[in-house]
């Protein structure tokens, strides 16, 4: 362990001596910097599917409908009224919407994006969620009607999409490079992959937002004033580093992505409840969540928070009892020339194959023997989509609506039809779906759906770990961002600067 310390020190050194030298180039004073794990894909909201991708559209494009703090629907860009089951009307709340090159955004901007979304030569990812859509109508310039050809109580909350101007949208190839919107910022320029620049409308500040992947590098470049501010994508023990830092502000907020293990349920082994449940006994999670994450994280019972307007604050994770787990192996036969054997596959990033490498010294010490895998992304999350796996460990991120467990855990979601990778198959949990999607109510939408993750408790097709926290780190030049649950970037448009760092000699 002392030899592994000294080696990460010196690593440290190396690292801080090339930040350092790179740290002497100029930039401009008057731009504030952000530190991005990730670059994004695209900046065409029709096509966002990654973080990165999906927080920096949300600051460019307005939305249709947006969340509170429970998860419920609100209106963002509009309003809306169901007039029949299959009819609902959504109308441009008042006042003036305007795109970024001074033209109006209507009706015709709004029925246009969705009609491009919902066209299959388009080829958007968001199709699928929206395929209950079967015409989007233009009512008059402020208003239009989405005709479907199924009942959708939760419709309002699938409507995040940005909405495109019309105009743009026979020209698809200049939208991502080149977007025009109507949200609080927009590009000025995206001269490199890692690198664009943004300016806030209302009063012209701009922001370059920075790929920095390595942690330990944003974090020398954040105290050298190569950039000004960064979220997520933390080790713990560098988040605890620069708490002690006076320089440093850090911000902590309670997190919704959720953590999990997953299964393989028509594995002989991880298909079986007892082995599934031995696990959920068998791993540690305060433990970890204290040693290793540094309490950057609350201990999860379902994939939704219980502050999700769904979710369910009476749940209780399975308790850490590893003889309890020792006694559901022996009950099940589980032991000796039976002992079990599984593959649990993760990815390759230090910080995940870690905790990974914990969960496995966990389960070995009840009697479950464990071989750890760690691919680069691709590799392992393709195996993961593919089904090729017995036991791995992920996260859902920006979980907003209960229609998470169609898309994962009802029989017929196994892919390509849906995302249970899994193959969790329960009579009882497919009746509960499909009850609370025909449910108007949305207080008996919730109650139903608190019976099925008490149940999927029982089942465990995942065992839940837990939900990281949300943490951004600034200098003392920045002040004003507010934290999200969800990682998202609209902080920035509530930032302001104060006067340019004093940057040392180079």
């Amino acid at each position: 362990m002392l030899i592994k310390i000294r080696l990460a020190r010196r690593a440290w050194l190396a690292m801080l001596v090339v930040v350092l030298i790179a740290g002497c180039s100029s930039r401009d004073p008057e731009v504030l910097r952000f530190g991005l794990a990730s670059s994004p894909a695209t900046l065409d909201p029709r096509f966002a599917t990654d973080a990165a991708s999906t927080r920096i559209n949300r600051l460019i494009y307005q939305r249709l409908v947006d969340f509170d703090e429970h998860y419920r629907p609100i209106p963002a860009l509009a309003s809306w009224r169901r007039e029949s089951p299959l009819r609902w009307r959504f109308t441009l709340m008042p006042g003036e919407h305007r795109f970024s090159d001074g033209t109006p955004l209507t009706a015709r901007d709004v029925k246009a994006t969705y009609g491009s979304v919902l066209d299959p030569a388009t080829g958007s990812p968001h199709r699928g969620s929206l395929s209950m859509i079967k015409a989007v109508e233009l009512i008059d310039p402020r208003s239009v009607r989405f005709v479907l050809s199924r009942p959708a109580p939760l419709l309002p909350g699938r409507l995040v999409v940005g909405i495109l101007p019309a105009a743009r949208i026979a020209h698809p190839d200049s939208i991502s490079r080149r977007p025009i919107g109507s949200g609080p910022f927009t590009l000025e320029a995206w001269p490199r992959d890692d690198r664009l620049i943004l300016r806030r409308r209302r009063d012209g500040q701009r922001f370059e937002l920075l790929r920095v992947a390595s942690p330990t590098v944003r974090v020398l470049k954040l105290l050298r004033g190569g950039i000004d501010m960064m979220q997520g994508d933390l080790p713990p023990e560098l988040i605890g580093w620069m708490e002690r830092r006076s320089e440093l502000t850090v911000q902590r907020r309670k997190g919704s992505n959720f953590a999990y293990l997953g299964f393989n349920m028509a594995d002989p082994l991880t298909g079986r409840v007892a082995l599934r449940r031995a696990i959920a006994h068998a791993v540690d999670r305060a433990a970890i969540i204290r040693y290793v994450m540094g309490g950057a994280a609350r201990p999860a019972s379902a994939i939704l928070p219980p502050e999700h307007w769904a979710g369910n604050p009476r749940l209780v994770a399975p308790a850490y009892d590893p003889e309890l787990a020792r006694r559901i192996l022996r009950r099940a036969g589980l032991t000796g020339a039976r002992r079990p054997r599984i593959t649990y596959k993760t990815s390759s990033d230090p910080y995940r194959l870690r905790l990974a490498s914990i969960i496995q010294a966990q389960l070995g010490r009840v009697g479950i023997d464990v071989t750890l895998k760690s691919y680069d992304w691709g590799t392992f999350y393709g195996d993961i989509k593919a089904g090729r796996f017995q036991m791995y460990s992920l996260a859902w991120v920006g979980v907003k609506l209960p229609d998470i467990f169609r898309y994962t855990l009802y029989s017929a979601s196994v892919p390509p039809a849906g995302a249970n990778r899994g193959r969790y198959s329960n009579p009882r949990a497919d009746r509960l779906i499909d009850a609370a999607e025909r449910t108007e109510s949305t207080t008996d939408q919730a109650a139903i759906y608190r019976r099925l993750e008490a149940l999927l408790l029982v089942d465990l097709p995942y065992v839940p770990l837990w939900y990281e926290d949300q943490v951004f780190v600034s200098n003392a030049r920045v002040h004003g961002f507010r934290v999200a649950p969800d990682g998202r970037y609209d902080g920035l448009a509530g930032v302001a600067a104060l006067a340019p760092l004093q940057r040392a000699p180079g």
